[in-house]
């Protein structure tokens, strides 16, 4: 118990510590949001891979896709580093720096309101922002009481509190730079932890070879009847396999939370560098989670009776103290990173692209920053309200309401912006309706699941699908509705010819 004191009052202290530090930084409305764009690559990098996987990742994802798929699973994150950060950072990064850097945009919303010059467009994108972030923001706490109880004995109330204050104070402190900061620590946690975590667990299990051949023996009729199928190569269910490569793959590309990582970033050079880390980071982190998820099945688990969740910690509860110490902070990490950057996405939506110039017309630099920290106490304290009352309630539509949120968002952004970036042609009136074809096919999803063909009645596989038509959508009505003035779009892409 000591050293699980010791390691994490450690933890905390250095969060604390570099939030003020970085209060210099965080003086006006493009150091609090962006860090004055002059972030370095490894810190970008780092802050992209920390904000992409959180707890939910490595005690939700891992636990029920390596139940589900067996090692198979690791494809998934696979998918997560060549898809949704290589060819995130490739197709995205440099076009995404440049251009909102042009249009003096600092929020996903805001430059959909500059880049079609319609303010009806940057407020829609900031309502669809608010209301699916939020729920997204709660979940991160998942997966975090069975850890902490089994390793404090602590009410989760109590894990969940801790959490939301601790990141409250660096984040209102230094704003974007002390999360970059703290995002490049927590990083490093995450890596060295799971590879230990990793180590450990084959280890207990007669090392990797004797593992997998347990693995292999495995049979499950209700799954499938494929001998050696949670040991295949894709698993008994390649289909839904590859919906949960896109969907959590794909999606990172129109999620507000990490397109707005290249906005802040330093260079074009940066850029090329932090493509690579990136790509490491993300094959090391996310394929290392679900390929020990993966191994689950050689615990005697009674997913029906306690869930997905449990599958990760009863995989752990053999752990040395120090182990579970580093699996704590490792869990924490992830949590606190992508909450960081999640209630600083939401609080500069909100200040910057609904309250300033619409419901107040006149804000100063200093209010802006100051509206965004007190939103930044507000989105933690609501998101921990809803947690804990998933958690003490059970209620079921919560944590639905939290599955769809990742698909509405990338949904209504992911090919809209895309095409943004690269094509012309794009229509205002083609983003709206994409805009609202995907947060009403997730709701809809969420409402009457039942009348959905088989396939798409999983919340996930939805996601994909609201992804993908969104690729089709926003091309073809663009073709047939009426186009922006070419003077206005020579002027937002004259920027790619310096």
């Amino acid at each position: 118990m000591a050293i699980k004191i010791i390691m994490l009052v450690v933890f905390f202290g250095t969060m604390i510590g570099v939030g003020l530090y970085c209060r210099k930084n965080a003086t006006d409305v493009n150091g609090f949001v962006l860090g004055g764009r002059s972030v370095g690559p490894w810190l970008t990098a780092f802050a992209y891979g920390t904000s992409y996987f959180s707890a939910v990742i490595f005690v939700g994802y891992a636990g029920q896709f390596g139940w589900k798929f067996g090692v198979a699973s690791t494809w998934v994150g696979i998918g997560n580093a060549i898809i949704g950060s290589l060819l995130a950072w490739v197709i995205l990064g440099r076009r995404t720096r440049v251009m909102t850097q042009h249009l003096e945009s600092k929020t996903m919303p805001e430059f959909f309101g500059q880049r079609f010059d319609s303010n009806m467009l940057k407020i829609l994108a900031s309502v669809i922002v608010f209301i699916f972030l939020i729920p997204y923001t709660a979940s991160l706490y998942n997966g975090l009481s069975r850890l902490f109880g089994m390793a404090f004995n602590l009410d989760y109330s109590v894990c969940i509190i801790v959490m939301a204050v601790l990141t409250g104070v660096y984040v209102i402190a230094g704003g974007y730079m002390a999360t970059a900061m703290n995002d490049f620590i927590q990083g490093i946690i995450m890596i060295f932890g799971i590879i230990a975590v990793i180590a450990a667990v084959l280890n207990s299990n007669g090392g990797f070879m004797e593992a997998y051949e347990s693995l292999a023996k495995v049979q499950d009729s209700a799954v499938s009847d494929m001998p050696g199928a949670f040991a295949s190569f894709l698993g008994p269910d390649p289909l839904s396999l590859f919906g949960v490569v896109i969907l959590t793959s794909l999606g990172t590309w129109g999620l507000p939370q990490m397109v707005q990582k290249f906005y802040a970033i330093k260079d074009e050079k940066a850029i090329e560098r932090g493509t690579i880390i990136s790509t490491i980071f993300a094959v090391i982190v996310a394929g290392g989670c679900y390929f020990l998820g993966g191994f689950g099945r050689l615990y005697d688990i009674d997913v029906a009776k306690v869930g997905y969740d449990a599958v990760v910690p009863t995989m752990l509860e053999d752990l040395s103290p120090f182990l579970m110490a580093v699996v704590i902070i490792l869990v924490l990490s992830a949590s606190m990173s992508t909450l960081s950057s999640l209630v600083l996405t939401s609080s500069s939506t909100l200040t910057l692209d609904l309250i300033k110039g619409t419901i107040v017309k006149e804000m100063s630099e200093k209010k802006q920053v100051l509206f965004m920290r007190i939103f930044v106490v507000i989105f933690i304290a609501i998101s921990a309200i809803i947690a804990m009352f998933q958690y003490k309630s059970n209620v079921s539509f919560i944590a639905q309401f939290m599955g769809i949120s990742w698909g509405a968002l990338a949904g209504a952004f992911l090919a809209p912006f895309i095409y943004s970036l690269y094509w012309k042609k794009v229509t205002k009136l083609s983003v709206v309706i994409n805009f609202l074809f995907a947060c009403g096919i997730m709701i809809a999803n969420m409402l009457v699941k039942s009348s959905f063909p088989t396939l798409l009645q999983s919340p996930i596989n939805c996601g994909a699908f609201t992804m993908l038509a969104g690729l089709i959508i926003v091309p073809v009505v663009s073709l047939i509705t009426p186009k922006l003035k070419a003077e206005k779009v020579e002027v937002v892409f004259k920027c790619y010819e310096d």
